[in-house]
């Protein structure tokens, strides 16, 4: 029987170990969505929130195996999960504040148009 190198053990060994769940990564994605959601991203930006939540369900399902695969995939999902809840926050945000413009545009028509009346005596 042929014995293996020390560095090929190593290795060998060093796949087997399992790759701790990155908690912090579904910490920072929940955050995010919560974020968003404090921002208005449910009326101004539904479909960027549902799919962050989404892929942090699925991140949180993927966190059940403790595996490498699973680790990797919980990275990517809870990573994907925060990018599409920051952009979610920044679209709501965006929503609301071209809404504030359009309503001081529109009081400053009418204050113009207010203005621009003959001074009746």
């Amino acid at each position: 029987m042929r014995s293996l190198s020390l560095p090929a053990l190593l290795l060998l060994a060093a796949g087997c170990a399992s790759t701790p769940i990155p908690k912090d990564k579904l910490a920072v994605a929940e955050q995010a969505v919560q974020r968003a959601e404090a921002a208005g991203a449910a009326e101004h930006a539904s479909g960027d929130l549902a799919l962050a939540r989404e892929k942090l369900a699925q991140a949180n399902a993927a966190a059940d195996e403790e595996t490498s695969k699973a680790a990797t995939e919980v990275t990517r999902l809870a990573e994907q999960s925060a990018a599409d809840a920051r952009l979610a926050e920044a679209r709501a945000e965006s929503a609301k504040a071209q809404k504030a413009v359009t309503e001081m545009e529109d009081g400053l028509r009418a204050l113009r148009e207010e203005a621009s009346r003959p001074v009746q005596r």
